[in-house]
């Protein structure tokens, strides 16, 4: 103060008046020239923006989940017959290895008030016990209700007081490039943790490990690993997808589900623990130049319908064998993995949409997915994996010395087809096709319905105290 007011004095002798001037305003206590709000922002100007606002409301439906998981590990006796295309060495040991636990961490998002979450199915993959946590701080068990592996969805349930807080599901059909989005999660357990970015991008496919995730929309707001599960929302606080990976090696770029596809599925795992996919009851196989020159196709990509299932819903809706088809659903058709794909968007009592190329002409076929019938499993595998199989019980276990009481006894083997050139043979016990673990002779009808949808198919096979994994290709050879 001391320099200021030496300062003043010699600026008062060249300026007597502006000197006084300036030790005045030193002295004035400062008054900003605008008024404070209660929020802490300035009027005109409020701190509590969009995504602050959002963050409140929607906050106390994301959830913390915590798994105890057990994990366990098979020699292949199918290695005899390793190599080549109808062969991977894809397997692991399975009775020898000891299981260990570990904990794993993710989030998830309450949409019902009786306290239904949603989450990502491999956030609970494995899960022994699950704990929910929720922002007010109280803990409860979560229960599985519904799991999809293909989608990477799955539903839990926790009882406790409600009505829980809940996010409203808006619609990702209209998203735009460049709109603001809000993540909110758990990244690294480190609880509730909001970002925010904007939407970079639609209909994003990568791969991960041997899958391959399609039509995520793609976003700059941070996803870290704890985010899995979490939501992410919109500017009016609506659920708008489902927070599911990051690029790794990259930042600024993270995946979520698209809403859309997670209402059609999430209401099958509420109503029977599992989805029920349409089946179309047609089998395809890839366009070659040879056929596109016989059916003197004009398009670009496309799959070609080789058999339709009598009485199935393709032959119902009008289908027919040497039909191109170009779409399902929107969905552009290029190959058998984008038919998969598009299929795979729609459950049983759905309206789909198909696009085929006939005659020279484009016409459009719209018929009814169904349940994918049980008896005609059994078909399926005589015809296309070359086995017969049965139930588990106690005459079976005396005929083959099983060691085990769970899923289906190979009886009979076709050693032209698939799962008998690779050296399958009676007495083997089929434990698990594709996801779905085969604990009973129906479970492994229902199972079938892979086939038709699915160029590859992981098999767990046991024979005697050992169970080994194997993939084979469907419709290559």
């Amino acid at each position: 103060m001391s320099r200021i007011l030496r300062g003043g004095r010699a600026i008062s002798r060249a300026y007597p008046c502006f000197g006084w001037l300036l030790v005045f305003l030193f002295l004035v206590p400062f008054v900003p020239p605008w008024t404070e709000t209660a929020e802490g922002g300035v009027e005109g100007i409020s701190r509590r923006n969009v995504v602050v606002r959002v963050a409140e409301a929607a906050g106390p439906a994301v959830v913390n989940i915590s798994t105890r998981v057990v994990s366990g590990g098979g020699t292949n006796p199918f290695y005899e017959f390793g190599g080549g295309t109808l062969f991977d060495e894809f397997f692991r040991d399975f009775f020898e290895s000891p299981s260990r636990s570990y904990s794993s961490l993710g989030s998830g998002v309450i949409i019902r008030p009786d306290g239904t979450i949603l989450t990502n199915e491999h956030v609970i993959l494995r899960a022994e016990r699950i704990k929910v946590t929720l922002l007010d701080g109280r803990e409860f068990e979560g229960r599985l209700v519904g799991s999809d592996p293909e989608s990477d969805l799955a539903v839990i349930r926790i009882a406790g007081r409600g009505p829980f807080p809940t996010i409203a599901m808006g619609t990702s059909r209209d998203l735009m490039i460049g709109e603001t989005v809000i993540a909110i999660g758990n990244p690294f357990g480190l609880s509730h943790t909001v970002t925010a970015g904007v939407v970079s991008s639609l209909h994003r496919s990568f791969r991960s490990g041997d899958r391959v995730y399609r039509d995520f929309i793609q976003t700059d707001a941070s996803i870290n690993p704890g985010n899995s599960g979490g939501p992410l929302l919109n500017i009016m606080g609506e659920l708008i997808g489902i927070n599911t990976a990051i690029y790794r090696g990259a930042q600024g770029i993270g995946f979520a589900i698209p809403v859309d596809r997670v209402k059609r599925i999430v209401d099958d795992l509420i109503a029977y623990g599992e989805v029920h996919p349409a089946w179309i009851g047609i089998q395809i196989q890839e366009l070659d130049p040879s056929l596109v020159e016989h059916f003197h196709y004009k398009g670009k990509g496309g799959v070609v319908v080789t058999r339709v299932v009598s009485g199935g819903p393709g032959r119902k809706g009008g289908l027919r064998r040497g039909d191109i088809i170009e779409r399902v659903g929107g969905i552009e058709v290029s190959c058998m993995e984008d038919y998969y794909h598009a299929v795979r968007q729609f459950t049983s009592g759905d309206e789909i949409d198909f696009q085929v190329f006939r005659g020279g002409q484009r016409i459009r076929i719209t018929l009814l997915g169904v349940d994918f019938p049980a008896a005609y499993g059994l078909r399926l595998a005589r015809s296309v994996l070359g086995i017969e199989v049965a139930g588990i019980d106690d005459k079976m276990i005396r005929r083959y010395d099983l060691y085990v009481r769970s899923g289906v006894v190979v009886t009979s083997v076709d050693r032209s087809r698939i799962l008998g050139r690779i050296g399958v043979q009676p007495g083997d016990v089929i434990r698990q096709v594709a996801d779905q673990r085969i604990d009973d002779l129906d479970q492994f009808k229902r199972a079938m319905s892979v086939i038709e949808m699915s160029r590859s198919v992981l098999f767990q096979i046991q024979r005697g105290r050992w169970a080994s994994y194997v993939t084979v290709d469907i419709w290559g050879g």
